[in-house]
């Protein structure tokens, strides 16, 4: 059961997290500041000190945790087609606070929405691709 779960829907669930204990909750104006916040400072071989923010480090868990979503994608499992379902729903949800809410009006927020639709985009056209192989094998 969990399988069919979205693994985006765990940095999406830190994000509404962390919105919501901002002060003014989802309708705070201040989400963009926070993640901006330098969380700790990493000194580079050029000696130039790399801030790294929260969004940063959201970001960067995002996208190993797309590519789980692409590599789990790639299976033809029978939970795919529920996978790619709420995959769908949880893009839907990201769009509505992406619109409705100033606190996920940000940068970070919107680039988790569009791994989030990558997510879906590359679901369906794997089960589609594979579909077509399918269907190719089996009338020869």
């Amino acid at each position: 059961m969990f399988a069919a779960l979205p693994l985006l829907a765990l940095p999406v669930i830190f994000y509404n997290l962390l919105a919501a204990t901002l002060a003014g909750g989802f309708h705070g104006p201040d989400a963009a500041r926070r993640l901006g916040a330098p969380v700790f400072t990493v000194r580079t071989a050029s000696h130039v000190d790399w801030a790294v923010s929260l969004s940063d480090l959201m970001l960067m868990a995002a996208l190993v945790v797309l590519f789980a979503e692409l590599l789990k994608s790639a299976a033809s499992h029978r939970t795919a087609i529920v996978n790619h379902s709420l995959s769908m729903v949880l893009f839907i949800v990201c769009l509505v606070e992406f619109l409705l809410f100033p606190a996920f009006a940000t940068s970070t927020f919107f680039l988790l929405m569009l791994m989030v639709l990558l997510d879906v985009l590359a679901g369906f056209i794997v089960t589609i691709v594979a579909a077509r192989r399918e269907i190719d094998v089996n009338e020869r």
